[in-house]
């Protein structure tokens, strides 16, 4: 698009990959399925099996590497942003805290 200006400072990369979400809480921990939909260098935008995700909730992240060449990636994250997409899933925005 021609004009258009992104406001991001790092580009996206898509990478649907499957992933493996903690939800860490005051209440419990528990971890979901997710898909990874694209990675910054400061944060990533997962789709998850949850209606909804509270903003300001931390996160691990896991995403396993099926290449000897990249490593698997391991996160700390906070959730800034929550869209659902039906009933029973939405796409959840995190900035990136920590790397492990």
């Amino acid at each position: 698009m021609l004009g258009y200006d992104d406001k991001r400072n790092f580009f996206r990369m898509m990478v649907n990959s499957p992933c493996q979400v903690q939800i860490i809480d005051d209440e419990s921990s528990r971890s979901l399925q997710a898909v990874c939909k694209d990675i910054s260098a400061t944060g990533m935008s997962l789709e998850v099996d949850e209606p909804s995700i509270e903003i300001g909730t931390t996160v691990n992240i896991s995403i396993d590497s099926t290449s000897s060449q990249i490593p698997s990636l391991s996160a700390v994250a906070k959730v800034v942003r929550c869209v659902a997409q039906s009933d029973s899933s939405c796409v959840i925005g995190v900035e990136i805290s920590e790397m492990k």
